[in-house]
């Protein structure tokens, strides 16, 4: 009697030395794995049960019935923001993480009840969400691990290995519109009384085709604080995204009599790597006039040199852009003109 009762108490997992009161070592022990896909967190706080030389699913843990995903009190999982398992909507929370294994297919829950010991008051009343997967056979596991695979921007897939199984299921987050809320929230502390915070919330939103009227006004309030080219660029791009030619135009001229000779050289090359060459030339060009005599100047001399064909003239000049140039670059340079030697397009 006492032997069946045991075994009711105990699924896959539980050992006789564990206790639910005291701190003592368990045979399961305790494992938690975080990830962060974009700026969301997503962590999995579980015990690790052993196989032991014993069959688990279709023996310890019979099919279709109600599975902790772990051992010990309920396998929980923390979104910090909401996601979509396997194409299906999650509100950010903690939930308790169960399964229902089966030979060809097996059940995932999130449970809004996540403080029980086990899966032995679990109640589908209490499920958010639901999702069936289909399981693969592996090689042998001897202890229950999860981890994250296939991260992607704005993706993961969320991976069970135990026994000779595993069970998938893929988190996808909106990073893009999950970033461009918390960036009002984060300008809106200490850091909006500096400039370049303003400029990174304005590029992020650009680079991801979000608002370009609030990237404009994250420009303007950039400028506020210290009127820089960078500043000036952004806004410039701001407003040709809303069309606004005129005023992007205006501040477009303004970041380039602002900006430094680097700053305006680092700027084209940014063109240049984006396939808009002819405006990365123009560019150099007005650039040199800057200070022909720098480092920089020959280094734009070079460039151009190059987009004409002309490699003796671009070696030419790379070579005298070398020894003004910093220290820090220095190397950068001299593998430059190594390139140009061998007739290498260094625009490219």
């Amino acid at each position: 009697m006492v032997k069946a009762i045991m075994a009711s108490l105990c699924a896959a997992g539980c050992g006789m030395a564990q206790s639910a009161m005291l701190n003592l070592p368990r045979l399961s022990q305790h494992a938690r794995i975080t990830q962060r896909i974009g700026i969301t967190d997503i962590t999995i706080d579980y015990s690790r049960p052993l196989v032991r030389g014993r069959k688990i699913f279709g023996g310890v843990q019979a099919y279709g019935q109600v599975w902790r995903a772990g051992a010990n009190e309920n396998t929980i999982i923390e979104f910090a923001d909401p996601v979509n398992i396997e194409g299906q909507p999650l509100r950010k929370g903690v939930y308790g993480l169960h399964m229902i294994p089966g030979k060809t297919s097996w059940v995932v829950i999130f449970s809004k009840n996540h403080t029980s010991w086990g899966s032995f008051t679990y109640d589908q009343a209490e499920d958010a969400l639901r999702v069936t997967v289909k399981p693969e056979t592996i090689e042998s596991q001897e202890a229950l691990t999860y981890d994250f695979d296939d991260p992607k921007p704005n993706s993961a897939v969320v991976t069970m290995r135990w026994e000779k199984v595993m069970v998938q299921f893929r988190v996808e987050v909106n990073t893009p519109e999950i970033v461009e809320a918390s960036l009002r929230n984060q300008l809106r502390g200490r850091i909006q009384f500096e400039w370049q915070p303003w400029v990174e919330a304005a590029n992020y939103l650009l680079d991801n085709k979000l608002s370009a009227e609030e990237a404009a006004k994250y420009a303007d309030n950039a400028i506020a604080n210290e009127d820089r080219f960078e500043d000036e660029i952004t806004k410039a791009w701001a407003l040709r995204t809303l069309g606004r030619k005129d005023e992007a135009q205006a501040a477009y001229d303004k970041a380039l009599t602002t900006g430094s000779q680097p700053q305006i050289h680092t700027f084209a090359r940014g063109l240049q790597g984006q396939g808009r060459e002819d405006e990365a030339l123009e560019l150099f060009q007005d650039n040199i006039k800057k200070d022909p005599n720098s480092w920089v100047a020959h280094n734009e001399a070079a460039r151009i040199a190059v987009a004409q064909g002309d490699y003796d003239t671009a070696v030419k000049e790379m070579k005298l852009a070398l020894p003004q140039a910093p220290d820090a670059l220095k190397g950068q340079v001299s593998d430059l003109i190594q390139r140009l030697e061998r007739r290498v397009d260094i625009n490219k």
